[in-house]
């Protein structure tokens, strides 16, 4: 998405916010936002199958914005798992998008920004936001990017809701196979869109032995692979990182 930089202000030179939300709102049509709408097709067979109502299956999309938490919620009805059960599984789900919240408001933030518009818009950071953001923001000026990033996040967030009711009450018409190709496409856009925005090699470091352990875990462990597989990888590769560094500076 090109970002004309000669139409990011007013005659009398201050920012148009306004322009700039628009423009994030384009991003509705962006590979990232596409994909996540698939994959929330695919969540609204599954929601539906699980016996969720379509008022229950649209209020959750609409106020819990990280498709996994959606998918902890419906696994933990399915297993019949207790309310603390389910609710400690969408913490632990949703806990690894603080880095991402503490990474990227810095990035939203202008001399204007106000911090209830910042903790508003942290609620929309998610792997989605994450892509989209980190690929766009060196082409937005500072004091637009709270305002490019809400006009994509709100726009993103209101079509899937939207799309989650739609397809819930076609979803009966959709063969499996094409709602589980669906849910597929998320984790394998999102593996190779994080990889691909990642600044450190300490950071494919973490991915690689992540991948390599959650699958080992999987079988050892299912409760808890993730959690073991993401902390052992990052503070591996958060180890080989500083050993790297420990080895240039001691040359």
């Amino acid at each position: 998405m090109n970002i004309p930089p000669d139409e990011s202000i007013h005659l009398n030179g201050e920012i148009n916010k306004f322009h700039w939300f628009l423009t994030g709102a384009r991003g509705l049509f962006s590979i990232p936002a596409l994909i996540l709408m698939s994959s929330f097709v695919g969540f609204a067979g599954f929601a539906r199958e699980a016996g969720f109502s379509l008022g229950e299956t649209v209020f959750m999309v609409g106020t819990i914005w990280a498709l996994p938490s959606h998918l902890v919620l419906v696994g933990g009805v399915i297993a019949d798992a207790s309310v603390l059960t389910t609710m400690i599984g969408i913490l632990l789900a949703s806990v690894r998008l603080m880095p991402m919240v503490m990474a990227q408001l810095p990035l939203l933030k202008g001399r204007n920004t106000s911090r209830w518009t910042l903790l508003f818009l942290s609620h929309f950071i998610a792997i989605t936001s994450w892509v989209f953001l980190q690929e766009r923001y060196k082409q937005v000026p500072q004091e637009a990017r709270a305002a490019f990033f809400a006009g994509f996040a709100i726009t993103i967030s209101t079509v899937c809701t939207i799309l989650v009711g739609i397809t819930y009450v076609l979803a009966g018409t959709f063969p499996p196979i094409l709602a589980a190709a669906l849910f597929f496409l998320t984790p394998v856009y999102f593996l190779t869109s994080i990889w691909r925005t990642a600044y450190l090699i300490s950071d494919k470091w973490a991915m690689g032995i992540g991948l390599i352990l959650g699958p080992l875990f999987h079988l050892l462990i299912p409760e808890v692979d993730i959690l073991l597989a993401g902390g052992i990888g990052g503070v591996a590769a958060y180890a080989i990182h500083r050993m790297a560094l420990t080895r240039q500076k001691a040359r």
